[in-house]
Parts: C-alpha cells; sequence; structure tokens
C-alpha cells in the first residue's frame, strides 16, 4: 500500500491541466467513487491494527495533497485566462442606472399618505364620460361656459360625451353608489380645450375631496386644508380662504397658502404678494346632494380640488409645465434621489 501511495504522490504532483477538465478529470481519478485514493480507503480495512495509525495518516494527508492541487490548478487556470483578457479585475463594478419616479407620481403618493391620514379613501372613475355625470348632476346651467366646445373635448359621434373636465364626475359616481358618510378623494387625469404652454396644458391631473355626513361645516372645511397645507408644504405655512363661485358649492372659495419660496414677503413666483393659489374648495350645494338622492335637509358636506402639476411647480419649483409631459430624461433624473 505504501508504494501505491507514492505512485499517486508523484501522479498528484506532476499532473498539468490546459482546462476544467483536465482538472475535473484528475478529481474523479483521484477522489471519484472508484478513485485511486478512494479505493486505498476501502483497502485500509484489511491493514493489521498495528499498521492502520502509521497507513491512516498517510492516506488523510494524500487526500488533502490532492485537494489542494486541484485548487491550485484551478486558480492558476482562473489567473491565466484574466491575463489573456486584459481585465483589470481591481476597477470598481459599473454603476447601475436606476430610474427616477415621476414628479406627479412623488407628489400624488404624498397626498394619498396625508389625506389617508385623516381616512379619505382613494376612488377612481373612467375619463370618457356623458354629460350628466360631468356637468348637469354637478349643478351647471345648460349655458355655462364650461360646455362650449372652447373648454371641453366632445366626442364628434355624440355629444353627449365628453373628456371629463374635472374629477368631480368621480364624487357623483361615488354620491350614486354610496350612502353617507362619503369621505373620498378621486385622482386622475382631465382633459380641457386650451392652449398649450408654461402654465397651461390640454391634458393635466386633478385630486378632488369629498366629505359628506350629518352637520358637516365649513370650520371642518378650513381645518382639513390647513392640515393638508402644513403637512405637505411644512409647519410654518399659511392658509387663506377667498370668496369665489362654482356651481357645485355653496358658499366657495379660493385657497392660498403663504409663498414658501419667500416666506410671505413677495417675490417674483407670488407676484410680489406673498401668497400663491392653490385650490378650490366650498360647502357642496344642496342642489348637487339632491340630484345625487341625498337629503340636504340632513346631510351637508364639502369639497375640494387641485391640480397636481401645480401642487408639484410649487413643491419643486418647476416653472413649465410641459416639462411633466415631454419625456425627457434630464429632467425626470433630477428625481433620482425622492423616495
Amino acid at each position: 500500500m505504501q508504494s501505491k501511495i507514492e505512485n499517486i504522490k508523484n501522479k498528484i504532483k506532476d499532473f498539468k491541466a490546459e482546462s476544467i477538465k483536465d482538472i475535473e478529470d484528475l478529481r474523479i481519478l483521484l477522489l471519484g467513487k472508484k478513485g485511486e485514493i478512494t479505493r486505498l480507503f476501502s483497502e485500509f480495512r484489511d491493514v493489521p491494527n498495528d499498521q492502520k495509525k502509521e497507513l491512516g495518516q498517510h492516506i488523510n494527508n494524500l487526500k488533502n495533497a490532492a485537494l489542494e492541487r486541484i485548487q491550485q490548478l484551478k486558480d492558476s487556470l482562473e489567473g491565466s485566462k484574466i491575463e489573456k483578457s486584459d481585465i483589470d479585475v481591481t476597477l470598481p463594478p459599473f454603476p447601475l442606472n436606476f430610474g427616477s419616479r415621476h414628479p406627479i407620481s412623488l407628489v400624488l403618493e404624498e397626498l394619498y399618505n396625508i389625506f389617508g391620514s385623516l381616512g379619505f379613501k382613494i376612488v377612481e372613475g373612467p375619463e370618457i364620460e356623458d354629460d350628466w355625470h360631468v356637468f348637469s348632476s354637478l349643478n351647471f346651467p345648460k349655458d355655462h361656459p364650461a360646455r362650449d366646445m372652447q373648454d371641453t373635448f366632445f366626442i364628434e359621434s355624440n355629444p353627449d360625451i365628453v373628456l371629463r373636465t374635472h374629477t368631480s364626475s368621480v364624487q357623483v359616481r361615488t354620491m350614486e353608489q354610496q350612502k353617507p358618510p362619503i369621505r373620498v378623494i378621486c385622482p386622475g387625469r382631465v382633459f380641457r380645450n386650451e392652449a398649450i404652454s408654461a402654465r397651461a396644458h390640454c391634458i393635466f391631473h386633478q385630486i378632488e375631496g369629498l366629505y359628506i355626513d350629518k352637520n358637516v361645516s365649513f370650520a371642518d372645511l378650513k381645518q382639513t386644508l390647513l392640515y393638508f397645507a402644513r403637512e405637505l408644504f411644512g409647519s410654518d405655512v399659511k392658509i387663506r380662504l377667498r370668496p369665489s363661485f362654482f356651481p357645485f358649492t355653496e358658499p366657495s372659495a379660493e385657497m392660498d397658502i403663504s409663498c414658501n419660496l419667500c416666506g410671505g414677503k413677495g417675490c417674483g413666483v407670488c407676484k410680489h404678494t406673498g401668497w400663491l393659489e392653490i385650490l378650490g374648495c366650498g360647502m357642496v350645494d344642496p342642489n348637487v346632494l339632491d340630484f345625487n338622492n341625498i337629503d340636504s335637509k340632513i346631510y351637508t358636506g364639502f369639497a375640494f380640488g387641485m391640480g397636481i402639476e401645480r401642487i408639484a411647480m410649487l413643491k419643486y419649483q418647476v416653472k413649465d409645465l410641459r416639462l411633466y409631459f415631454e419625456n425627457d430624461t434630464r429632467f425626470l433624473n433630477q428625481f433620482k434621489s425622492v423616495l
């Protein structure tokens, strides 16, 4: 057995490999199920007891020498391959280019979290709507300017079908399907027949809110909007409500926030007034409640609506609405670090 051990030692020492297959063949020859070293372990059982200790050590040393030689051959072969390919493994890897989230998506998610903490649920509806859900059920008279071709996209084959001009149509569908209490926000794309410029677009995004229950007051509306403004723009922001008019709310108001760029002192962005208009709001007109089979003598409610692009412009100081729709990666890459 000792002579077999010496022969295998010499074989291990003199073996040369030019490929991974050669190394694998050596491993199988020595350590496979029928390998030469494996057979030595089988024959070891017949060795006299007084020789087992010494021979056992020799066989174990032989096995370790075989494993070490196999690893050396692998390392040598891999090293030669790297040299041939001229690859510098010490160089850092190429950076992974992660995509960036769109600013509209970032603002929407933030609004979902803010109003979600107040108990508002998200509901969505179709972008192609009928006259009832977009205008009539919201107290728009037949001669209202919003119904003009200059303001609304009508479907030629059916003048009663339009691309929705606001997501208030989703509020109507919610009132049709659900009885109070109702507390929802309605995000989505809307369409208006306007000339495209830095401050206007024919496609934009809105989010509208609706809360209907017993004893809902204008004070509830004001407190909700104050909480929203401070959560989105910071605890130092101030709000003011100016009287306005919308067919579906009475009383109605426009809400401004103190300019977050100049701190309310006045600058070019706020036209030196210290205030920025941000949304429209008001108490739901009783006619709208009655149109949708909600008893206006029992229930009251408030509604509000804002443009997402407008919010994103204020939050990220974007001065041209068209940037949101042009898919310019130079613009979008600025939001990579915004999570």
